[in-house]
């Protein structure tokens, strides 16, 4: 599972994110709920994926992977996104 949680950083857009995201939901349990923050520094962008799945049991076989935590009653994990090409 953490190389497919590795995988996300792969993603070059929210859009393509969020589908990867829900196959990952074969493995853990359907998600219930998920929110998909964006953040952008200089020369670095990071989504910050919100999810909820159907069951406790669910977050908690997700929450062993390295890099998934609970923030609040959601499961955060932290997607380090491909910067922005500047245009000159």
């Amino acid at each position: 599972m953490q190389d497919a949680l590795k995988s996300l950083t792969g993603c070059s857009d929210v859009a393509h994110l969020r589908s990867a995201i829900g196959e990952l939901s074969a493995e853990f349990g359907e998600i219930s709920r998920m929110q998909i923050l964006t953040m952008k520094r200089p020369g670095k962008r990071q989504a910050l994926c919100l999810l909820q799945l159907e069951s406790m049991a669910q977050e908690r076989r997700l929450m062993a992977n390295p890099g998934v935590t609970r923030f609040g009653s959601d499961l955060l994990y932290v997607v380090d996104l491909p910067a922005d090409q500047a245009t000159p």
